[in-house]
């Protein structure tokens, strides 16, 4: 695949997410000299890919012989208002600026560029690091066609890649797949207690615990039938797996209600980290 590029791509940010979008970008064919890694302290993984790959990681950019094709700011939240502003100033008036930071509205990178310049806001999740991802993007009503196909190049290296019209929502699917991989580990974790709880070891139960998770997983991703069709499959009416959906899906303190409080306070977080 040969990304379509007007200038190099800058990644300041090599972190983990940085770093697994530039192992998908290196498996996409992205040749090395095109890209730019900013980063004074980057992660182990993203150093030895650019040692193997001979890609440049520099402290800070302190000028480039041509605007970037695209700037993807891979900081953290609290980094971004002192990292971004020196980026800016690289910014050409095709460039496109592609945030993956939890919490950064638009709105707070178009105030240091010129008007009408083309700014993404993306939430990746951590499966991104085995090219497993899903991200949610939305883009600013200055992003052109090709600018957008761009981003959904880089983005889809490590995953699926879904769009939106509407900002507000960034901060719901930070709730459901940017946090998500955390309430699935819980979920592994807990079953793993409550097995020890019924009499297994701990290495037996965890051992159980994680297959049954990643199996079911991965059965979920290769099956095109609905997941409630998929769970219907596996109960027997009066059986072991019923006796146990009916404490999970009482409807006063079963798992959706749990489920629909944490997003909800993971949405409510994510606002007010915007604000």
């Amino acid at each position: 695949m040969a990304f379509a590029l007007d200038g190099p791509v800058v990644l300041a940010g090599a972190g983990k997410m940085g770093a697994a979008l530039l192992a998908g970008w290196v498996s996409r064919g992205l040749r090395p000299d095109d890209v730019i890694v900013q980063d004074p302290h980057p992660s182990e993984d993203a150093a030895e890919l650019a040692r193997q790959h001979g890609i440049s990681i520099v402290p800070l950019i302190d000028a480039l012989p041509v605007p970037p094709s695209v700037i993807v700011a891979a900081v953290k939240p609290q980094a971004m208002d002192a990292v971004f502003p020196p980026l800016a100033k690289h910014a050409g008036p095709n460039t496109v600026v592609m945030s993956i930071a939890a919490g950064k509205s638009l709105s707070s990178f178009e105030r240091h560029l010129p008007q009408r310049m083309a700014v993404v806001r993306a939430m990746p999740n951590t499966p991104a690091a085995i090219g497993r991802g899903i991200t949610g993007a939305v883009g600013n009503a200055h992003v052109s066609a090709d600018q957008k196909r761009l981003c959904q190049e880089l983005l889809s290296a490590v995953g699926d890649v879904v769009w939106l019209d509407d900002e507000t929502l960034i901060d719901a699917v930070t709730a459901v797949s940017g946090s998500g991989p955390a309430y699935v580990f819980l979920l592994t974790e807990t079953l793993a207690r409550a097995g020890e709880a019924a009499g297994l070891d701990p290495a037996t139960s965890m051992q159980l615990a994680r297959a049954t998770v990643s199996g079911a997983g991965e059965l979920l991703r290769r099956s095109e039938s609905d997941p409630s069709a998929l769970r219907q499959n596996v109960t027997s009416p009066g059986g072991t797996t019923a006796a146990a959906l009916s404490v999970l899906m009482r409807e006063k303190d079963g798992l959706q209600e749990l489920m629909t409080a944490a997003v909800l306070a993971a949405q409510k977080r994510g606002r007010e980290l915007g604000n």
